[in-house]
This record gives C-alpha cells, sequence and structure tokens, in this order.
C-alpha cells in the first residue's frame, strides 16, 4: 500500500507559477514511476508528467517547457513546479504512483485554478 497526499494547490493569476508536492507514505526510491495527471472541468483525466526512478522525465506537449517534475528519494516527495501558467491549466491535479507487483495508487487530488 502507498498512500499519497498532495498539496500546493491554489488560486494563482495567469502567468504565476506554483509547486505541488506528493508526499508518499513509503519510501519512494523504489518506484518505477511517478508522475502527476491533471482532470479539467469537463474533461478527462490526462497526463501531465512523470518520472522515473532513474530519473527521466516525460512530459504532455501542453506543459513542456513549462513544468518541471522532480523527485527527492529522501523526503519520499515528488514535486511539479509550474511556470507561466494559463487559465487552461485550470484543474484537479493528482499523483499517481506505479509500484511493480503492487498496481497503481493515486492521491485525492489538489485543485489547480488560473485566472486571467
Amino acid at each position: 500500500q502507498v498512500q499519497l497526499v498532495e498539496s500546493g494547490g491554489g488560486l494563482v493569476q495567469a502567468g504565476g507559477s506554483l509547486r505541488l508536492s506528493c508526499a508518499a507514505s513509503r519510501n519512494i526510491y523504489s518506484i518505477d514511476i511517478m508522475g502527476w495527471y491533471r482532470q479539467p472541468p469537463g474533461k478527462q483525466r490526462e497526463l501531465v508528467a512523470t518520472i522515473t526512478s532513474g530519473g527521466r522525465t516525460n512530459y504532455a506537449d501542453s506543459v513542456k517547457g513549462r513544468s518541471t517534475i522532480s523527485r527527492d528519494n529522501a523526503k519520499n516527495t515528488v514535486y511539479l513546479q509550474m511556470d507561466s501558467l494559463r487559465p487552461e491549466d485550470t484543474a484537479v491535479y493528482y499523483c499517481h504512483a506505479r509500484v511493480a507487483i503492487m498496481g497503481n495508487y493515486w492521491g485525492q487530488g489538489t485543485q489547480v485554478t488560473v485566472s486571467s
């Protein structure tokens, strides 16, 4: 079992920045992939960014160049730094972890609202 708790969401003006945090209940150094997904109002959940246990990152085209995913294994935490935010970035952001054999885990989500 892995519990994931997101924090750092909020209301920000367009062009602003936010850093989301995802704290895991266990050591993350061996978790295959951790990442962030988002669900805009009335839309399906979509990938934002992922990071492997080896540090390889992947980003959705919509956030590439504006967002950075990182992980701090010592703190069991994954971060998503988002810059140059746009109104279309408004969504509930979810942390995800894929653990070998055990499966997929999700956090409860944190709301990000970008005003124009």
